[in-house]
């Protein structure tokens, strides 16, 4: 029995369609992906969302079966919080012009974590609730989720997808390949104790933009099925040096989506890394908070670390 067909057991909530996603999800087949940092071929990221308010794209998701999406709890603060005002894209391929492939629902209700903390950023993380279900097609697939004790080691090649923040928008869907950066060091980029154990980075630490939406997916390929790992938090966009982009660690957050979602639930799929995880070797001393950085359109940032 696979890790995910025994959950579904053991919460007494199974059923044809919840094995049809363990099973099928995170599958593109039009994704050919080798090196990326280009735009998107249509249908490569199937599971991509774009959220819309007043007409306009404000966030990205990550369609996750056939009628929730995820994203993160930041995008949802003030009027943005209210379902009423929002549309949601699947299937889109350009912010531009037409999409032939995409279909949109408004939606039925916004569930932020409860426990989203906006100053630190922790456990940013949301649910939407479609007002009706879609249809899958090659355009338009849920993506996996990462099981409850999934495990990524540093320098793991992941993919970010998005059409940019405000400060470096695109019209086109953009896709690049990343390595992962582990806690340890991403502690010493943004000042010890910034990032938390609900939290993954990922990015070039010489700088560089990441085309990549607040709320949109960070996924990795595990034989023939794309996994999310993380949702874009903060950090994307800002093009600081030594400073990766930071994702709400999908994997802590397993049993919280579950109990939103009381049918038809996501695929979760266990994800582990193999041999030993280089970021145990960084080691590092605290030095008191200074250099308090801000950016418009980015949050502030810490730098205060000594190697």
């Amino acid at each position: 029995l696979t890790f995910e067909f025994v959950y579904c057991i053991s919460v007494n909530k199974c059923s044809l369609f919840n094995l049809f996603f363990f099973s099928e999800c995170g599958k593109a087949p039009l994704n050919t992906r080798i090196v990326g940092g280009q735009t998107a071929p249509a249908g490569s990221w199937p599971w991509q969302a774009s959220l819309h308010m007043s007409g306009s794209h404000f966030c990205g998701g990550s369609l996750i079966n056939n009628q929730w999406v995820l994203s993160a709890a930041h995008c949802f603060q003030g009027a943005s919080a209210t379902a009423s005002l929002l549309t949601v894209y699947v299937g889109r391929q350009t912010q531009g012009s037409s999409n032939p492939n995409e279909v949109s629902r408004s939606v039925s209700s916004v569930i932020n974590h409860p426990n989203y903390n906006s100053a630190t950023n922790d456990n940013d993380i949301a649910l939407l609730k479609l007002s009706s279900t879609v249809t899958f097609t090659n355009y338009i697939r849920p993506v996996c989720l990462a099981a409850s004790g999934s495990s990524v080691h540093s320098g793991e090649d992941v993919w970010v997808t998005g059409w940019g923040t405000l400060r470096s928008s695109a019209n086109d869907l953009m896709e690049v390949d990343v390595p992962t950066v582990g806690n340890r060091q991403c502690n010493c980029d943004y000042g010890v104790g910034r990032i938390t154990n609900n939290m993954i980075c990922a990015g070039l630490r010489e700088g560089g933009r990441t085309p990549g939406d607040s709320g949109g997916p960070l996924v990795i390929k595990q034989g023939d099925q794309w996994i999310q790992l993380g949702v874009v938090s903060f950090g994307i966009g800002c093009a600081r040096p030594e400073l990766p982009g930071v994702y709400a660690l999908v994997s802590s957050y397993m049993t919280w989506i579950n109990n939103q979602i009381s049918s038809n639930q996501p695929g979760f799929v266990n994800f582990r890394s193999s041999g030993t995880d280089s970021d145990l070797s960084v080691s590092f001393k605290s030095h008191p908070l200074s250099n308090r950085l801000s950016v418009p359109g980015c949050p502030m940032v810490i730098t205060a670390c000594l190697l």
